[in-house]
């Protein structure tokens, strides 16, 4: 394959694009954070309150309702992919990338129970095929593909800040094997490490944060029985929960297939009711369920005594409910949300005998991102990772394997509705695609 020119030319392409890509990816995700902060912290301080009232998500959510409804139905690109099918890397042209940047900035800061993970794939897909377009590069199905994957993975690994985890993703979600494996996995892991390089010098460089994938869990003791047993225990329950909110968001993606913008807006209320009534109850921050969870989990890790067991109850309760409203309806990623999900169930569940914190939240992200995405090695490449140490691996692995195995053996529920572009002010074709 290296002896051949044209993979030589191809290589160094991805090599090259990963430095554009990386940096807009990077400016992306600052202008995401920084709208979080602005809309859920820094308004409500300015108004007079502590923390967001309870109905501050009813606004954000209804502009962000009707907002997506719009660009779905009148922009190419549907606003890229439907949260509940999962990851793609496939399915962006140049033509989709304004609908795709769009739907993520009305969803995401605005309080979606979702994370950025597939609008900065959909960027990097785009972004890689406009760049080829522009020095008008032979653009081939196998040439697409490539040029796709790499720009994806040196996008992703802006946000998982390592371009490993990016590569062996694109790995998976591609689902290339064979001769075929080396061929995409050698561009995407140059475009990553460009990418990583990059995003790292630029963190450095500015002093702007995009949010970190550490949540400084502490070292763990040495694993025992118990830790086992209770992940074994543990995962089957977390694979079922997160697989009912993806059966569920199927289900709102065929509500919102048939009249999008009123019924979009009505899902995104309806995640905004669930934000409410968790702030009711509890007391505690609407960020709390609103948004992907990425800085709560990191909250949670460090101090989790600071969270009663009716809070942590009610957190899960509320945000799996608007994580399912929010998978069929708006735009983002699955990863994050199911990762808090999981995380919190290994938080409520870590005071049983012979269980501890650590492996607990360890083995409740493994099961939960297992079943969100059915990707097991990035699954578990990116828990190790994001706990910062190798001493958990086993019940990662262990719970990784029993998710992934439960969740592809039960009932998948209906197929993913999806749409055929039209003209603007047109209504859609409507068409279905196979469940992710």
């Amino acid at each position: 394959m290296l002896r051949r020119p044209e993979y030589r030319k191809a290589l160094v392409f991805c090599g090259l694009i990963g430095v554009p890509v990386s940096l807009i990816a990077f400016w992306f995700l600052v202008a995401l954070q920084k709208l979080e902060q602005l809309l859920w912290t820094d308004w409500p301080r300015d108004l007079g309150w502590k923390q967001a009232p309870w109905w501050w998500g009813f606004p954000l959510l209804l502009v962000a309702g009707v907002a997506v409804g719009l660009i779905v139905t009148r922009l190419p690109g549907l606003g890229g992919h439907i949260p509940a099918a999962g990851l793609h890397s496939g399915g962006i042209t140049r033509n989709s990338l304004p609908g795709v940047v769009l739907a993520a900035l009305f969803s995401l800061p605005l309080g979606a129970v979702l994370g950025p993970e597939a609008p900065l794939m959909a960027l990097g897909t785009g972004l890689a095929l406009l760049f080829a377009s522009f020095v008008r590069a032979p653009q081939t199905p196998a040439s697409t593909a490539l040029l796709g994957a790499a720009g994806a993975a040196s996008a992703i690994s802006a946000l998982l800040g390592n371009p490993v985890v990016g590569a062996v993703l694109l790995m998976e979600v591609a689902g290339v094997g064979g001769p075929q494996l080396f061929a995409v996995m050698l561009p995407a892991l140059l475009s990553s490490g460009i990418g990583a390089l990059v995003f790292t010098g630029f963190g450095r460089w500015t002093g702007l944060q995009t949010g970190s994938l550490n949540i400084g869990l502490p070292k763990p003791p040495l694993l025992d029985a118990g830790d086992v047993l209770w992940a074994l225990l543990m995962a089957p329950a977390i694979a079922l929960l997160i697989h009912g909110a993806f059966v569920g968001g199927r289900f709102t993606a065929g509500f919102v297939a048939s009249r999008t913008v009123r019924n979009t807006t009505l899902c995104a209320l309806g995640a905004a009711g669930c934000i409410a009534l968790y702030t009711i109850a509890t007391g505690r921050s609407p960020s709390e369920v609103a948004l992907s969870g990425q800085a709560t989990l990191g909250r949670l890790a460090s101090d989790p005594h600071a969270w009663s067991v009716g809070a942590l109850i009610a957190v899960l309760v509320f945000k799996a409910i608007a994580y399912t409203l929010c998978l069929g309806s708006l735009r983002g990623g699955p990863v994050f949300p199911a990762l808090f999900l999981g995380g919190a169930t290994g938080a409520l569940l870590a005071p049983l005998p012979g269980f501890g914190l650590v492996p607990a939240m360890a083995a409740g992200m493994a099961a939960s991102v297992t079943a969100a995405l059915r990707l097991p090695v990035s699954s578990v490449v990116l828990v190790v990772l994001l706990l910062g140490n190798v001493d958990t691996v086993p019940v990662v692995v262990l719970a990784a394997v029993v998710s992934f195995v439960l969740a592809e053996l039960l009932p998948q529920g209906p197929r993913i509705p999806a749409f055929s572009e039209s003209p603007a002010g047109r209504a859609p074709r409507r068409e279905l695609s196979q469940p992710g």
